[in-house]
């Protein structure tokens, strides 16, 4: 049998250390071909032999581990402070602190108030002490949990026990509180996973059953009142409604759906009845792809988290080297005394911790990435986030990006009302091109359908290649087609229709004409129009310090200079092949740096691949566009680009801040405690505070 997959997610999985448990006590786990643990996820991903272990066996050993696996769908929340352990052996370490003080002030024998303290540092450093131990023997590093170990031990040791118990007790508390901070980071997958409903009305069978979402298979018929979510991608085959996508391309405006369109996991039923067809299980959707590559992007670091972290596995070893050679070398080489130096270079150790620096990019990158993919904008991890934020040039793809990506009909013009009406006009328009499979044909015959123009009853259906069509309508020959297919195959003069015919090509429209072998009825012009708030999100992206936008088009000169015109671009190239596209990403990245790439996704994959951060745009349902892209925006909307930027740009403040803040904290305390003007319960109070400030700065990135 082949291999199978198991994600569950797990309680008490916080931090990198708790990944290393399951890790290590999977290890040589019979049947257990593959691991990865996903810790800013909760998530464990184990790909197993079916012959030789079972699902419910690696649960019980994820559960015997300490991690105990979640039910259904369901994200682990943390217990109640009041049932948490963490949280009460440091209550536990407070209380016993305060009662040692208490025992100290009433004059009672220092033995007993020792005996507390200890019992204090004891309970308070349980777990984070057995971390330290952990992970120096089985990592083989040097933590900071070790060195706060030490710290207290140290103090313990040279008779100031209060102290060293106070330090317990204050770590001990942020140790507590590290994973209900986890847990405010995941808020954003877990709206995600909420969107989609836990259960789904299916017709089997004939009958309507209720079912759970997991369950429901492609080809299933489901029943959405209105209301209601989707719970997964379909097709629907009968009703209409309005379907508010935002909750998953963040769109503000609800969107027109009838029989053959495509509704998303997520998005939510407007005021009709639908029958949907399944076209992916839940496991496939749309939903569950973008909760996929959040969490993966959430473990994806970036190049300043990778620095801080090979940063800290070499600064901790090195703080306890330098606390030891403060602690022996002024007493062996000056003769100073023990008790000072000791003292010295305990707070030292505490107070030259990186605690703060260390925590300060991940937590904000984690809190960033998943609110971009609340607003609709998948972010792929935080090396590109860090990139995004260093964009100066962004090259446009012309078609589906800065236009629609559908011709629509922009001037219809009368000629000869005398030979056949206006409405007759379009009639016999929409009659021809009703017949044909052009692109430009469809905009024709959707703009007769905005009028509730009917198509005429023509005969004789003949395209003529690259020029048009023709048809017979009420007993005469009748044509459609281009300016060429008149003038120089039916003779028709155009003299009178030249400038028209100039003035429309010149905005970057197809022209096309409608008559028979004499006469010219009527000019409709066609053109791809640029988005609605196009112009207006080009100029944001401008204001957002963008250097220079770019558009790249495959179509003519004239047409991409109307387009770039209309839509406020710096610099425009036109008749560019995809591989012409990708030279001038390459020339733009060598004149400027930081070049970003916005496409479908699909026909511009090797551009975004070239560019710094490649970007694709409308990527709701699209496999691929997902797949290829760094950062997806779902919905077809350019200023999600703009968000993109700003949310880039307003991550990396938050991070320099909480560095800066951290850095200064740190220096303040590491002269101090060499001073000796800082004393150990000093040290702590700084270095915790400084801590807890750095976690609520980057929780800041949570906010839309």
């Amino acid at each position: 049998m082949s291999p199978k997959q198991l994600d569950i997610r797990v309680g008490n999985l916080d931090c990198e250390h708790d990944a290393a448990a399951i890790e290590r006590g999977l290890t040589n786990f019979p049947g257990l071909n593959q691991l990865k643990v996903y810790p800013k996820a909760a998530k464990v991903s184990l790909t197993f032999d079916p012959e030789a272990t079972t699902p419910e066996s690696l649960k019980e050993k994820l559960d015997a581990l300490g991690f105990p696996p979640q039910a259904g769908l369901s994200m682990p929340e943390q217990p109640k402070p009041w049932r948490n352990p963490k949280v009460l052996t440091a209550a536990a370490s407070g209380v016993l602190l305060l009662v040692g003080w208490l025992l100290s002030l009433a004059g009672l024998p220092e033995t007993i108030s020792l005996v507390v303290y200890i019992v204090a540092t004891l309970a308070g450093g349980y777990y984070f002490g057995r971390e330290a131990l952990e992970e120096l023997i089985y990592e083989r590093e040097i933590g900071i949990e070790l060195l706060m170990a030490i710290a207290a031990i140290v103090a313990t040791a040279m008779g100031q026990a209060a102290e060293g118990a106070m330090l317990v007790f204050l770590y001990s508390i942020s140790e507590a509180a590290e994973g209900y901070t986890e847990e405010k980071t995941r808020s954003a997958v877990k709206a995600l996973m909420d969107l989609a409903p836990k259960f789904a009305l299916v017709r089997r069978n004939g009958t309507e059953q209720e079912i759970p979402v997991e369950e429901v298979v492609v080809g299933d018929v489901f029943i959405l009142k209105p209301g209601q979510s989707v719970p997964t991608d379909g097709e629907i085959i009968s009703g209409e409604s309005s379907v508010n996508q935002a909750p998953v391309t963040g769109e503000s405006v609800p969107v027109e759906k009838q029989p053959s369109d495509l509704v998303f996991a997520g998005s939510i039923n407007g005021e009709g009845a639908l029958e949907v067809t399944a076209t992916k299980a839940f496991a496939d959707n749309t939903i569950s792809r973008i909760i996929q590559m959040v969490e993966e992007a959430q473990e994806r670091k970036g190049q300043s988290q990778r620095f801080i972290e090979r940063f800290g596995a070499r600064y901790s070893p090195i703080v306890l080297l330098i606390g030891i050679l403060l602690a022996v070398v002024p007493p062996l080489l000056i003769g100073a005394d023990w008790t000072i130096w000791l003292t010295r270079a305990t707070v030292f150790i505490v107070a030259a911790a990186p605690c703060a620096l260390v925590i300060s990019i991940p937590i904000t990158l984690v809190a960033s990435l998943g609110t971009g993919a609340r607003q609709g904008v998948l972010i792929k991890g935080g090396m590109y986030v860090e990139e995004l934020a260093k964009i100066e040039v962004i090259a446009l793809d012309k078609t589906g990006t800065i236009t629609r990506g559908e011709p629509q009909v922009t001037d219809f013009i009368p000629v000869n009302n005398t030979i056949i009406d206006d409405e007759q006009m379009a009639e016999l328009a929409a009659g021809i091109e009703g017949r044909s499979e052009h692109p430009l044909a469809r905009a024709i015959v959707q703009y007769a359908e905005e009028k509730g123009v009917a198509p005429a009853e023509i005969n004789d259906f003949r395209a003529l290649s690259g020029a048009g069509a023709q048809a017979e309508w009420n007993g005469k020959r009748v044509y459609i087609g281009s300016p060429r297919l008149f003038q120089e195959q039916l003779r028709v003069n155009l003299d009178g229709r030249a400038a028209d015919i100039s003035r429309l090509q010149a905005e970057g429209k197809t022209v096309v004409l409608l008559g028979d072998e004499t006469a010219v009825y009527s000019l409709i012009a066609i053109r791809d129009n640029i988005r609605e708030n196009g112009r207006q999100a080009i100029a944001k992206l401008h204001k957002a310090g963008i250097k220079k936008v770019v558009m790249l088009t495959g179509d003519n000169e004239r047409t991409a200079q109307a387009i770039a015109q209309e839509a406020g671009v710096d610099e425009y190239y036109a008749d560019l092949k995809p591989e012409d596209k990708v030279t001038k990403v390459r020339e733009l990245a060598e004149r400027y740096g930081h070049v970003a790439m916005v496409g479908d996704g699909v026909n511009d994959a090797p551009a975004l691949a070239e560019a710094t951060v490649g970007i694709a745009m409308g990527a709701v349902g699209t496999d691929v566009a997902l797949e290829t892209a760094d950062v997806a925006l779902m919905a077809d909307d350019l200023e999600k680009l703009v968000y993109a930027l700003n949310l880039a740009k307003r991550n990396q403040s938050v991070v320099k801040q909480n560095l800066g803040l951290s850095a200064i904290v740190i220096g303040a305390l590491v002269i101090g405690a060499v001073a000796g003007v800082f004393t150990l319960p000093i040290a702590v109070l700084g270095h915790e505070i400084s801590e807890f400030i750095v976690i609520g700065s980057g929780l800041r990135m949570l906010r839309a």
